[in-house]
């Protein structure tokens, strides 16, 4: 059915990543990638607690 990566696959597409990004762009994407899904979640928190402020409408006539 379907193909899932074996522990040398990942190694090897890991090893290869690294040599085309170098160790300095890796850590920067990945910094981007954290605070990428940091604001993301935040946004989603936000989101939740503004609607759980406003009062519930009455049923329209």
């Amino acid at each position: 059915m379907g193909w899932r990566p074996g522990l040398p696959e990942i190694l090897l597409i890991l090893a290869i990543v690294l040599l085309l990004f170098g160790p300095g762009r890796i850590v920067k994407i990945a910094n981007e990638l954290g605070s990428s899904i940091k604001a993301f979640r935040d946004g989603l928190q936000k989101k939740d607690d503004s609607e759980e402020d406003k009062p519930q409408d009455e049923t329209k006539k």
